[in-house]
C-alpha cells in the first residue's frame, strides 16, 4: 500500500466510524495532535481515538489539497481538510477548515505478513470554525 493509500484510507475509516489506532505506531514517542488535544503515546492515541469514535457520528472528511512526499521508508504528508462531525455526548456540531501535516514511516504488519504504512505523527490545526 502506498503512502497516499494509506492516508486516504484513514480519511475512509474516519468517516465510516472505523477503529483508528491501527493507523498509527505504538511506540511511547509518537504524538498526534488535533484541534483541542495532544496524545502521545500509542496507547493514548488508541484510546483517545476509542474515545473519540464512541461518542461522535455524522463525519465529513474532504480533502482538499494532498500533498504526499514519498522517501522510500518514510513519508510526509500536508493537507487542507474540510472536517465535520456531530458530538452524541455535548448534542453539538463541530465544522472545521482544517491543516494537516505529518509524517508515515513502512512497518511490519505481521497479521498480513507485510510492510503497512503507520503514521509516526500527526498535527491537525485550525484557523478558525467556517459556519
Amino acid at each position: 500500500m502506498s503512502f497516499e493509500e494509506s492516508i486516504r484510507e484513514y480519511y475512509a475509516a474516519l468517516r465510516a466510524g472505523d477503529p483508528l489506532g491501527e493507523f498509527f505506531a505504538d511506540d511511547d514517542s509518537v504524538v498526534k495532535f488535533g484541534i483541542s488535544d495532544r496524545l502521545a503515546g500509542g496507547s493514548a492515541i488508541r484510546d483517545g481515538l476509542r474515545t473519540q469514535t464512541k461518542r461522535t457520528t455524522d463525519w465529513v472528511v474532504d480533502s482538499q489539497n494532498l500533498i504526499v512526499y514519498d522517501g522510500g521508508e518514510y513519508a510526509a504528508f500536508s493537507d487542507e481538510v474540510r472536517l465535520a462531525w456531530t458530538d452524541t455526548v455535548e448534542d453539538e456540531r463541530y465544522e472545521f477548515d482544517t491543516r494537516w501535516s505529518g509524517t508515515l514511516e513502512r512497518r511490519a504488519d505481521e497479521s498480513a505478513s507485510a510492510e503497512r504504512p503507520v503514521f509516526v505523527g500527526m498535527h491537525v490545526s485550525t484557523a478558525r470554525a467556517f459556519r
